[in-house]
């Protein structure tokens, strides 16, 4: 497959990152340029996909990015893992509902790698975890498609900060909570990009017409 796979070791403004994301957009369109895999890390930063309402913003101080992303509200930050992508359907099936599939069984792979287990639920979209009999996601999913080619990602919460959530209603969702991996199992999940990466590129054959 020929993907580039990018790995950024310091954190990246989300602006930076969506200028890049649909500068690579724009070329995998016009076929001159590779499909991508970028993993990083955010700078702190509240995010607005474009469903996200208001009345889910509790403090009114915070700055809001907006985004052309599907979703609502968001925070991203060091200790989450972000994985982006550019990823051209027109040779493969051009399924939405599968492609977001690719995503869900990628993450959920992954996680039972490390003993862990996830799953989706059918009205809220995401990643989530079992916590003392709550639901509580740790993975938020956010993609748009531009004449068949699917970009943005997801977000994994690794060791990240939970308190920023305390601020919005993130994703719209007020009765499940947020968690993080470190809060779930003491293992070590250094290699756990490699793996993502590993899965989403073996899951993406699927999508092979």
């Amino acid at each position: 497959m020929n993907i580039e796979i990018k790995k950024s070791a310091k954190p990246i403004k989300y602006e930076d990152a969506l200028n890049e994301l649909e500068a690579r957009l724009k070329l995998v369109s016009k076929k001159e340029k590779k499909e991508l895999i970028w993993v990083l890390e955010h700078e702190p930063v509240f995010t607005a996909g474009t469903n996200y309402s208001k009345d889910h913003i509790l403090d009114k101080s915070i700055k809001i990015q907006k985004t052309n992303r599907g979703g609502k509200l968001t925070y991203h930050g060091p200790g989450q893992l972000i994985f982006y992508f550019v990823i051209d359907l027109r040779n493969r099936k051009k399924d939405i509902r599968k492609f977001i599939s690719v995503i869900e069984n990628t993450i959920i792979k992954t996680l039972y790698h490390f003993d862990i287990k996830s799953y989706t639920d059918k009205k809220n979209i995401g990643i989530w975890i079992d916590n003392n009999g709550k639901s509580k996601k740790v993975a938020a999913i956010g993609v748009r498609v531009s004449k068949w080619i699917a970009y943005h990602g997801f977000a994994l919460n690794i060791t990240n900060n939970l308190d920023p959530y305390k601020k919005i209603i993130p994703c719209g969702i007020s009765d499940k909570g947020i968690t993080n991996l470190e809060k779930i199992s003491k293992k070590n999940f250094n290699q756990i990009d490699n793996i993502l990466i590993e899965n989403f590129i073996l899951n993406l054959k699927n999508l092979n017409v």
